[in-house]
C-alpha cells in the first residue's frame, strides 16, 4: 500500500523553492540596482543614495573607450563566424551523409563541452607564433572555434524544416550550388540565419578567455575593453566604469531578446522531424 503524501511536508518544500528562488532573483536585482545607480550618480560616497543625477557618465565613458569601434570589432567577428562559415557548415552536416560524420560532430561539439582556457592558452601561442595574435583575424580564428558549433546547433534545425525537393527542383532548372544556396536556401534560412547572428553577437560579446588571449589595442571586443577598464592602471571614475557595464549588459540583453524572438530555445536541445529526402 502506497504512503499518502505528505501535506506538511509538501509546502516546507514549496516554501524552500520559492524563497531561495525569491533570494536568487533579489540578490540580482540589487546588484543590477546598485551598478545602474552608480552609473547614473553625480557622486556616492557612503550615503544610500547619491548627492544627484547625471547622465554624462554613458558620454564620457562612450569617448573615452571608443565603444563604436569596439562594437563594430565585435560586428566583424561575428558576421565572419555566423553568416560565411557557420551556416554553410550547418548546412553540410545537416544534408549529407557521409563516413566519419558523428566523429565530426562530437569534434565540433568538445569546445561547447571544454572550458576554453583550456584550449586558448595553446591556440593563443600558436596565433602569435605565426603573428596572427593582436589582428582582428586572430580574434576570428580564435572565436571560431566555440562559435561555429553553436552555428551548427542553432541552424540545423531551420535547414531540416526546409523540404530537400525544393532544392532539386532548382537543380533541374539549371541551378548552380551557388545560385541555389543564394536564392533559395537565404531566402528561406533568413529567420535561422538572424537567430544564429544574435545568438553568436551575444556569446562573443560575452567569450572573455580567447579574446583576451588573442585581442590587440585595436581588435578588442566589448568584455575585454571593459576588463582593462577596470584593472587599468590610473584613476577613473566607478561611475564611467558603470556607465560602461550598464552599455554592456543593455546591448547583450537587447540581442538576445530580438534573437529570442526569431529562435525557440528549445531546437538548441531537440532535433525537428526530417523531411524525407527526395527520389532518386
Amino acid at each position: 500500500m502506497r504512503d499518502k503524501p505528505n501535506p506538511w511536508l509538501d509546502r516546507v518544500w514549496r516554501g524552500l523553492l520559492l524563497g531561495l528562488m525569491t533570494l536568487f532573483v533579489v540578490n540580482i536585482g540589487l546588484m543590477v540596482a546598485a551598478v545602474a545607480t552608480s552609473s547614473f550618480a553625480r557622486r556616492w560616497l557612503g550615503t544610500w543614495f547619491p548627492d544627484g543625477w547625471t547622465a554624462t557618465w554613458y558620454t564620457a565613458a562612450w569617448r573615452e573607450f571608443q565603444l563604436d569601434s569596439i562594437l563594430w570589432v565585435t560586428v566583424e567577428v561575428v558576421f565572419a563566424l555566423s553568416l560565411l562559415i557557420g551556416v554553410p557548415a550547418a548546412y553540410t552536416l545537416a544534408r549529407r551523409n557521409f563516413v566519419g560524420k558523428r566523429a565530426l560532430m562530437l569534434l565540433f561539439l568538445l569546445p561547447l563541452m571544454v572550458p576554453p582556457i583550456t584550449y586558448g592558452i595553446p591556440l593563443a601561442t600558436v596565433l602569435y607564433q605565426v603573428q596572427l595574435a593582436g589582428t582582428i583575424y586572430g580574434v576570428i580564428l580564435a572565436n571560431l572555434i566555440p562559435a561555429a558549433p553553436f552555428v551548427i546547433l542553432v541552424m540545423t534545425p531551420f535547414i531540416e524544416q526546409i523540404d530537400p525537393n525544393l532544392e532539386s527542383a532548382a537543380r533541374v532548372f539549371g541551378a548552380s550550388t551557388g545560385r541555389m544556396f543564394l536564392h533559395v536556401l537565404v531566402p528561406l534560412l533568413a529567420p535561422g540565419i538572424l537567430a544564429a547572428s544574435l545568438l553568436v553577437l551575444v556569446r562573443t560579446i560575452a567569450l572573455f578567455e580567447l579574446t583576451f588571449l588573442t585581442a590587440g589595442p585595436d581588435s578588442q571586443t566589448l568584455v575585454v575593453a571593459l576588463y582593462y577598464a577596470v584593472f587599468a592602471a590610473g584613476v577613473r571614475a566607478p561611475q564611467s566604469v558603470d556607465a560602461m557595464a550598464m552599455i554592456y549588459m543593455a546591448v547583450t540583453l537587447v540581442w538576445l531578446l530580438i534573437a529570442l524572438r526569431f529562435v525557440n530555445p528549445t531546437q538548441l536541445v531537440s532535433r525537428v522531424k526530417e523531411h524525407p529526402q527526395p527520389a532518386t
